[in-house]
Protein backbone atom coordinates (compact mmCIF):
# COMPACT_ATOMS: atom_id res chain seq x y z
CA UNK A 1 0.00 0.00 0.00
CA UNK A 2 2.54 2.51 0.64
CA UNK A 3 4.97 2.04 -2.41
CA UNK A 4 1.30 2.23 -4.35
CA UNK A 5 1.17 6.07 -2.54
CA UNK A 6 4.57 6.73 -3.69
CA UNK A 7 4.29 6.03 -6.95
CA UNK A 8 0.64 7.60 -7.06
CA UNK A 9 1.54 10.80 -5.34
CA UNK A 10 4.91 11.33 -7.19
CA UNK A 11 3.96 10.21 -10.69
CA UNK A 12 0.47 12.80 -10.14
CA UNK A 13 3.25 15.56 -8.35
CA UNK A 14 5.42 15.56 -11.29
CA UNK A 15 2.56 15.84 -13.47
CA UNK A 16 1.23 18.67 -11.53
CA UNK A 17 4.30 20.60 -10.35
CA UNK A 18 5.41 19.92 -14.08
CA UNK A 19 5.00 24.06 -15.25
CA UNK A 20 6.49 24.76 -11.67
CA UNK A 21 9.90 22.31 -12.18
CA UNK A 22 10.14 23.90 -15.73
CA UNK A 23 10.23 27.43 -13.87
CA UNK A 24 12.62 26.86 -11.58
CA UNK A 25 14.96 24.66 -14.13
CA UNK A 26 14.80 28.60 -15.59
CA UNK A 27 15.09 30.60 -13.17
CA UNK A 28 18.07 28.10 -11.22
CA UNK A 29 20.27 28.17 -15.04
CA UNK A 30 19.99 31.95 -14.95
CA UNK A 31 20.80 32.98 -12.00
CA UNK A 32 23.64 29.99 -10.70
CA UNK A 33 24.21 28.61 -13.96
CA UNK A 34 24.65 24.76 -14.83
CA UNK A 35 24.20 22.42 -13.89
CA UNK A 36 20.71 22.88 -13.22
CA UNK A 37 20.42 19.40 -10.61
CA UNK A 38 22.27 18.59 -8.35
CA UNK A 39 22.89 15.12 -8.00
CA UNK A 40 24.72 13.13 -5.47
CA UNK A 41 25.41 9.74 -4.09
CA UNK A 42 23.11 8.97 -0.70
CA UNK A 43 22.40 6.01 1.69
CA UNK A 44 19.15 4.72 0.75
CA UNK A 45 17.24 0.78 1.94
CA UNK A 46 19.66 -1.25 3.84
CA UNK A 47 22.63 1.81 3.20
CA UNK A 48 22.90 0.59 -0.68
CA UNK A 49 23.75 3.63 -2.67
CA UNK A 50 21.84 5.81 -5.00
CA UNK A 51 21.53 9.01 -6.85
CA UNK A 52 19.80 11.60 -5.11
CA UNK A 53 18.46 14.91 -7.56
CA UNK A 54 17.80 18.08 -5.94
CA UNK A 55 17.31 21.40 -7.82
CA UNK A 56 20.67 23.07 -7.18
CA UNK A 57 20.62 25.61 -4.21
CA UNK A 58 24.55 27.08 -4.23
CA UNK A 59 27.23 28.18 -6.21
CA UNK A 60 30.74 26.42 -6.95
CA UNK A 61 32.71 28.93 -5.74
CA UNK A 62 36.14 28.42 -4.59
CA UNK A 63 38.89 29.64 -2.01
CA UNK A 64 42.52 29.77 -3.30
CA UNK A 65 43.73 26.52 -2.84
CA UNK A 66 40.90 25.51 -4.92
CA UNK A 67 38.67 24.05 -1.61
CA UNK A 68 34.81 24.56 -2.02
CA UNK A 69 33.91 27.48 0.21
CA UNK A 70 31.04 26.79 3.08
CA UNK A 71 27.92 26.67 2.78
CA UNK A 72 26.93 30.09 3.99
CA UNK A 73 29.24 32.01 1.14
CA UNK A 74 28.18 29.31 -1.69
CA UNK A 75 23.97 29.54 -0.68
CA UNK A 76 22.67 32.31 -3.02
CA UNK A 77 19.80 34.63 -1.76
CA UNK A 78 17.91 32.29 -4.75
CA UNK A 79 19.09 29.14 -3.13
CA UNK A 80 17.75 30.71 -0.03
CA UNK A 81 14.72 30.91 -1.36
CA UNK A 82 14.50 27.32 -2.14
CA UNK A 83 15.23 25.76 0.65
CA UNK A 84 12.91 28.16 2.64
CA UNK A 85 9.86 26.14 1.00
CA UNK A 86 11.29 23.16 0.16
CA UNK A 87 11.27 23.49 -3.64
CA UNK A 88 15.16 22.32 -4.14
CA UNK A 89 13.53 18.49 -3.27
CA UNK A 90 11.18 18.58 -5.61
CA UNK A 91 13.14 16.61 -8.39
CA UNK A 92 13.39 14.01 -5.64
CA UNK A 93 9.66 13.01 -6.42
CA UNK A 94 11.57 11.20 -9.76
CA UNK A 95 13.52 9.32 -6.95
CA UNK A 96 10.28 8.31 -5.50
CA UNK A 97 8.94 6.98 -8.87
CA UNK A 98 12.20 5.08 -9.03
CA UNK A 99 11.60 3.37 -6.19
CA UNK A 100 14.73 5.59 -4.47
CA UNK A 101 13.11 7.12 -1.86
CA UNK A 102 9.28 7.11 -0.41
CA UNK A 103 7.62 10.30 -0.34
CA UNK A 104 7.85 9.57 3.93
CA UNK A 105 10.60 7.84 5.65
CA UNK A 106 13.59 8.75 7.13
CA UNK A 107 15.95 11.78 4.84
CA UNK A 108 18.57 9.87 2.70
CA UNK A 109 22.20 11.02 4.72
CA UNK A 110 25.18 10.57 3.06
CA UNK A 111 27.24 7.47 2.14
CA UNK A 112 30.09 8.66 4.81
CA UNK A 113 27.66 8.55 7.85
CA UNK A 114 26.68 5.24 7.47
CA UNK A 115 29.47 3.66 8.95
CA UNK A 116 29.32 5.90 11.93
CA UNK A 117 25.98 4.57 13.04
CA UNK A 118 25.80 2.99 15.92
CA UNK A 119 23.29 -0.07 16.21
CA UNK A 120 20.33 1.55 16.85
CA UNK A 121 21.17 4.80 14.84
CA UNK A 122 21.61 2.03 12.08
CA UNK A 123 17.96 0.94 12.17
CA UNK A 124 17.33 4.05 10.25
CA UNK A 125 18.45 2.40 7.01
CA UNK A 126 15.43 -0.28 7.36
CA UNK A 127 13.03 1.34 5.37
CA UNK A 128 13.22 3.25 2.34
CA UNK A 129 14.03 6.83 2.69
CA UNK A 130 12.09 9.22 2.33
CA UNK A 131 11.42 13.41 0.66
CA UNK A 132 9.94 14.01 4.25
CA UNK A 133 9.92 12.30 7.64
CA UNK A 134 8.80 12.44 10.98
CA UNK A 135 12.43 14.30 12.36
CA UNK A 136 11.32 16.73 9.58
CA UNK A 137 7.83 17.60 10.96
CA UNK A 138 9.44 17.66 14.57
CA UNK A 139 12.51 20.04 14.14
CA UNK A 140 14.02 19.38 10.66
CA UNK A 141 17.50 21.17 10.94
CA UNK A 142 17.17 22.76 14.24
CA UNK A 143 17.43 19.78 16.01
CA UNK A 144 20.70 17.77 16.84
CA UNK A 145 21.60 14.42 15.19
CA UNK A 146 20.81 12.12 18.13
CA UNK A 147 17.98 13.77 18.11
CA UNK A 148 17.02 13.30 14.82
CA UNK A 149 18.07 9.96 14.08
CA UNK A 150 15.68 8.85 17.52
CA UNK A 151 12.86 10.44 15.53
CA UNK A 152 13.75 8.54 12.40
CA UNK A 153 13.95 5.60 14.36
CA UNK A 154 10.64 6.27 16.25
CA UNK A 155 9.17 6.55 12.61
CA UNK A 156 10.53 2.78 11.64
CA UNK A 157 9.49 1.32 14.78
CA UNK A 158 5.72 3.16 14.10
CA UNK A 159 5.21 3.52 10.41
CA UNK A 160 1.55 2.66 8.94
CA UNK A 161 -0.41 4.24 6.39
CA UNK A 162 -2.09 7.13 8.80
CA UNK A 163 1.36 8.04 10.14
CA UNK A 164 2.45 8.84 6.63
CA UNK A 165 -0.49 10.82 6.04
CA UNK A 166 -0.12 12.97 8.83
CA UNK A 167 3.75 13.39 7.89
CA UNK A 168 2.59 15.05 4.86
CA UNK A 169 0.03 17.12 6.17
CA UNK A 170 2.05 18.51 8.51
CA UNK A 171 4.97 19.13 6.04
CA UNK A 172 2.83 21.50 4.14
CA UNK A 173 2.33 23.36 7.76
CA UNK A 174 5.78 23.29 8.40
CA UNK A 175 7.02 24.37 4.87
CA UNK A 176 4.32 27.23 5.12
CA UNK A 177 5.93 28.07 8.68
CA UNK A 178 9.11 27.90 7.57
CA UNK A 179 10.32 26.00 10.37
CA UNK A 180 13.67 24.04 11.35
CA UNK A 181 15.47 25.59 7.75
CA UNK A 182 18.69 25.02 9.18
CA UNK A 183 20.61 24.41 12.95
CA UNK A 184 21.00 27.32 14.72
CA UNK A 185 24.10 29.50 13.64
CA UNK A 186 24.40 27.49 10.28
CA UNK A 187 23.52 27.89 6.79
CA UNK A 188 22.80 24.39 6.61
CA UNK A 189 23.48 21.46 8.72
CA UNK A 190 26.66 20.53 10.61
CA UNK A 191 28.36 17.57 9.43
CA UNK A 192 27.76 14.40 11.10
CA UNK A 193 30.68 13.30 13.64
CA UNK A 194 29.59 10.38 15.24
CA UNK A 195 28.44 9.38 18.44
CA UNK A 196 31.21 11.40 21.16
CA UNK A 197 33.42 8.53 23.13
CA UNK A 198 32.22 8.12 26.34
CA UNK A 199 32.60 10.96 28.89
CA UNK A 200 32.48 13.32 26.54
CA UNK A 201 29.98 16.49 25.48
Amino acid sequence: MKRLLDIVGAGAGLILLSPVLLILAVLIRRRMGSPVIFAQRRAGLRGEPFVLYKFRSMTDARGETGALLSDEARLTAFGTFLRRYSLDELPQLWNVLRGDMSLVGPRPLLLDYVPLYDETQRRRLDVRPGITGWAQVNGRNAIGWEEKFALDVWYVDRRSLPLDLKILLLTVWKILKREGISAPGEATMPAFRGRPPSGRA
